[in-house]
């Protein structure tokens, strides 16, 4: 058994019943979370729902949640004594990210992840900088950093698209 967290961090008001009943579905027991509105975005709601289970249920989490395309999320799983923890993250426009994680939560990379990494980027450090980015989920976390963070009385920096 394993434990972990369901962070949702930004979903159209109309689809809070659903990641509702698509978590409770995976869990085995009715997911009752407590909604706040998000105050990045009219009409957007966030949550949190602790969870434990098999060693498997970060993944199934996951599996049910990806399908709601504006639903932008977090699933934690700690690690065990036998299974390395995980982290994904999920955002309508990057999809899934996945790591395994360390006892500490820190993401772990594999000697043939950072290889395909250096494989990739050449002999280019622009590259491989990028590359190792995109490992360790930069992308994911630029976009969900402002949603993680716009909680009463956090500064929010505002991002906008040019171009």
């Amino acid at each position: 058994m394993t434990q972990g967290v369901l962070y949702i961090h930004s979903a159209p008001r109309a689809l809070a019943p659903h990641v509702e009943w698509a978590a409770g579905g995976v869990l085995g027991v009715p997911a009752r979370m407590r909604w706040e509105e998000q105050p990045v975005g009219r009409g957007l709601l966030r949550a949190e729902l602790p969870w434990s289970g098999r060693e498997d249920t970060g993944a199934r989490l996951v599996s049910a949640m990806r399908g709601m395309h504006d639903v932008r999320f977090d699933v934690t799983q700690e690690a065990t004594a036998r299974d390395d923890g995980a982290r994904w993250s999920c955002t309508p426009d990057l999809g899934v990210y996945h790591a395994a994680t360390d006892h500490a939560g820190n993401i772990v990379l594999t000697e043939d992840h950072v290889r395909g990494c250096m494989e990739r980027a050449g002999h280019d450090p622009i590259a491989l900088r990028r590359e190792l980015d995109i490992a360790l989920g930069a992308p994911w976390d630029d976009e969900l950093e402002i949603y993680r963070h716009a909680g009463e009385g956090v500064p929010m920096r505002w991002l906008h698209r040019v171009g």
